[in-house]
């Protein structure tokens, strides 16, 4: 007889999200009011609250209205880097975005997933985003996964796999195209 899901076995004790429950709930509610809104659109306050709750944020970070940080303890940004509206990033581990990084409207990155293969049904792995790394509008970095130096993810794209530098990647899953030739 073939196994079947049962989500009452559940168990995420393995994993824990850093911080305590009082920061948690904390962050929660500051994420909600000052970074997911469009009313504050000042990038250096919304650096300022980052930073505050312990994430690593460089110089000259730019972070547009809408941005979902879960936990911003995981978080590592470099110098220059821009995050457009209504991107999610989804840190229940640690997210590393170098220096010089484009992430684009509503771009996800994605640290935590399912294992349909378990009962218990539950991962997480980090995701790193390398110097000069574009990620196009509505593209999706998956758990694990590694953007080299300079890659490009297209628009709508799903990267499920390491992504070489200067190369861009287009599709689900994402495929290399051709290489990124900067001029």
């Amino acid at each position: 007889m073939m196994q079947k899901t049962d989500l009452s076995l559940y168990n995420n004790a393995p994993f824990h999200p850093g911080g305590n429950a009082f920061k948690r709930l904390l962050w929660f509610y500051v994420n909600a009011v000052f970074l997911k809104t469009s009313l504050v659109p000042s990038s250096t306050f919304k650096v300022f609250l980052l930073r505050l709750f312990g994430a690593r944020i460089g110089k000259a970070v730019t972070i547009k209205p809408g941005v979902n940080v879960k936990y911003p303890w995981h978080l590592t940004v470099g110098n220059q880097t821009w995050i457009g509206e209504n991107v999610w990033i989804d840190c229940l581990v640690p997210i590393s975005v170098g220096s010089n990084v484009c992430l684009s409207q509503g771009a996800v990155l994605l640290t935590g997933s399912h294992d349909y293969k378990k009962t218990t049904f539950n991962i997480t792995a980090g995701v790193t985003l390398e110097d000069g790394v574009w990620i196009g509008a509505g593209a999706m970095i998956n758990l694990g996964v590694t953007v080299a130096s300079h890659a490009v993810l297209t628009s709508g794209s799903v990267a499920t796999k390491n992504l070489d530098a200067y190369s861009v990647y287009q599709g689900n899953p994402a495929v290399k195209i051709r290489d990124r030739v900067i001029s």
